[in-house]
């Protein structure tokens, strides 16, 4: 989110580096609106000016005891005209706001150059993929073969882009989700937040989802409510218009939650699977902080992720997204890709992001460092990871040629000592 200063004083600088990320933003509307606040702006300041020099006026005359009725007339008329003046001048400024909620964030002086996701930059890789024997199946084979997933009645309940676990998929999903929430409470130094699913219009705009991305998201037929896309929507809102003392930062959240996504403009993208679903869990991280520690910050909350995905022994890779790759809010971006056999290629599982004071803008977030006025703080969050896409990269890389999948060592006590998800398929 973008100050109307700031755009006054730095729109072209603001657009040169956005480039293509700015492509659909009105820049021509929005330079015509900024002349035109300048100009009514102008406008109601010459108009206040003159009323003030009437009213001294009416005061002279007044103690002059002379006739003042003439001039009293004519500030009454000046009132209205400036009353005016300045609700053009609000409904201007309105509108300006409007085009500044879908505005991007800027980029970070080290986010790679590049226009899409072929020019990412891969920072590191763990892990190594494994070799099989025989030619590694697709997880929705796998778990339709051994009775854990059964798409057709999910469909026949909700529809396309729908999953349905059973038996020990559902406890797989239940016990990577405990997994994942201990590693974070007690290694990590992150509290747990069970936030709400339903948010307002107001915590969607906060985190940057509206108003640009409208059609991804689920609505309530008769209230003013959406559905949660990802839980850093309800847990960066926590502290919507508050201001936290420096000594309350950094704060850590973790959120165990579904998610609800439309997908929109994806069709044809990973129709099978648990890649791309409508409702998936996640577990998420949301960290607050400072603007000198935000990008320490970033490297501990992008490690504690990649933590995630070393215990469960799954190779992946750690990049970082071009300039043309970015979300909207984000000013950097690593992305975490696990190993999926059966596509012979890695596939993003978390997205680690600093959006520095984008968010914090928009919610209205500050802290108070010690002896200084409020000062916008630095958000932050991470898929600490998604459950879905995890179970994905177990029942692949953890595949046997008979057919049964072998459970990460980490997990067996999350899963009462089971070693094996042996063939055992669903009426």
């Amino acid at each position: 989110m973008y100050d109307l200063r700031s755009l006054r004083d730095l729109l072209p600088a603001i657009r040169d580096q956005l480039g293509s990320r700015g492509a659909d933003v009105a820049w021509e509307e929005v330079e015509k609106l900024l002349q035109d606040r300048r100009d009514r702006t102008a406008q109601v300041e010459a108009l206040r000016h003159q009323l003030k020099k009437g009213s001294d006026e009416v005061a002279r005359l007044k103690r002059a005891k002379q006739p003042a009725e003439e001039t009293v007339v004519a500030m009454r008329a000046l009132r209205d005209n400036i009353a005016i003046q300045e609700e053009h001048l609000r409904a201007i400024e309105g509108e300006l706001e409007e085009h500044a909620l879908r505005i991007p964030n800027l980029p970070h002086d080290t986010v790679p150059q590049g226009t899409d996701a072929s020019q990412n930059v891969e920072i590191r890789r763990w892990g190594e993929p494994p070799s099989f024997g025989f030619p590694p199946k697709p997880h929705w084979e796998i778990g339709e073969s051994l009775g854990i997933l059964d798409f057709k009645r999910a469909g026949k309940i909700a529809g396309t882009r729908f999953s349905m676990t059973l038996g020990a998929g559902a406890q797989l999903e239940r016990a990577l989700t405990s997994l994942m929430l201990d590693m974070h409470l007690h290694k990590h130094g992150y509290t747990e937040v069970l936030p709400p699913y339903l948010v307002n219009r107001e915590a969607m705009i906060g985190t940057g989802q509206l108003p640009k991305f409208e059609h991804d998201l689920f609505h309530l037929r008769d209230d003013e409510y959406l559905l949660i896309p990802t839980a850093e929507v309800p847990v960066t809102n926590m502290y919507r218009d508050e201001i936290l003392p420096d000594t309350a930062l950094p704060i850590r959240h973790v959120a165990s939650t579904p998610c609800f996504r439309r997908e929109a403009g994806s069709y044809g993208q990973d129709t099978r699977g648990l890649i791309r679903l409508h409702q998936f869990h996640k577990v998420e991280l949301v960290a607050f902080t400072t603007p000198e520690e935000s990008y320490s910050e970033l490297e501990r909350l992008t490690n504690a992720a990649e933590a995630i995905l070393q215990t469960l022994e799954l190779p992946y890779r750690v990049v970082s997204l071009c300039r043309g790759d970015l979300g909207f809010a984000t000013a950097k971006t690593y992305d975490l890709e696990v190993w999926i056999p059966s596509q012979q290629a890695y596939r993003e599982i978390s997205s680690c992001s600093n959006f520095e004071t984008f968010q914090a803008r928009r919610a209205n977030i500050r802290f108070r460092p010690q002896g200084g006025k409020p000062a916008y703080l630095h958000t932050l969050n991470g898929s600490g990871v998604a459950v879905g896409r995890t179970t994905v990269a177990i029942l692949e890389n953890c595949q046997q040629d008979d057919g049964s999948v072998i459970i990460p060592t980490a997990l067996r006590r999350y899963m009462n000592g089971v070693e094996r998800i042996a063939s055992n398929p669903a009426p």
